[in-house]
């Protein structure tokens, strides 16, 4: 991507979206070009702005944040920030169309390559709750997921389960010993294949199919 990735920061709360805002103001290659202090606010500046990333809040008055991911999913690389305790939430915004998530704990440096992260088309899942978060929600996911177009490959059953564990690419290229176009390609393809618009989405499906736990 040429120049700065260009983010809008959504929290109700000021002292929090305040924050937010000098944290990632301060990362090189980071500009936040706006606030909104509610869903539809969010939604409006997004689609004012047109940032690369929107940082959002899921519980928010009006439209929350989950209203407002799905809106904006087909607009804008959408991270969701959250509490732990909310995380009834979270599956419900990854299902929006969220590109990743993250604690409200997150440090600054996590933080910046979630941001960076969306905004090149991949997404970051904090992964010390990938497991319990995902794992909890795939309990109560519908008893017959999706099925692929086409069957998986052994290697892109190798690759989804490694992705679902929150490996990043790079990672995922060390592990099987193949290149990192090559781990996108597989991506990509798994992507096709399950009907993901990212890959959150292939996360989900994986722990949806007991693939994960």
């Amino acid at each position: 991507m040429d120049g700065d990735v260009r983010v809008v920061v959504a929290d109700d709360q000021e002292i929090v979206r305040t924050g937010l805002a000098m944290i990632l103001g301060a990362q090189p290659g980071i500009e936040v070009v706006g606030e909104a202090g509610d869903g539809r606010e969010a939604v409006e500046v997004v689609r004012a702005l047109r940032p690369h990333v929107c940082l959002m809040d899921i519980r928010m008055p009006g439209l929350d944040g989950i209203e407002a991911t799905r809106e904006l999913a087909d607009e804008v690389a959408v991270v969701v920030i959250t509490t732990f305790d909310l995380d009834e939430y979270v599956y419900d915004a990854l299902r929006a169309g969220a590109r990743g998530f993250l604690l409200k704990n997150a440090g600054a440096d996590l933080l910046a390559q979630a941001v960076h992260a969306a905004a090149r088309g991949d997404a970051l899942i904090a992964p010390n709750i990938t497991a319990r978060l995902l794992g909890a929600f795939a309990a109560g996911a519908p008893s017959t997921p999706a099925q692929p177009v086409a069957p998986l490959t052994d290697r892109e059953e190798q690759v989804l389960a490694a992705v679902a564990r929150g490996r990043t690419n790079n990672e995922v290229a060390a592990e099987f010993h193949i290149t990192l176009s090559t781990v996108k390609s597989h991506i990509a393809s798994l992507m096709t294949k399950l009907g993901a618009r990212n890959r959150v989405e292939i996360v989900i499906w994986a722990y949806e199919t007991g693939r994960v736990r």
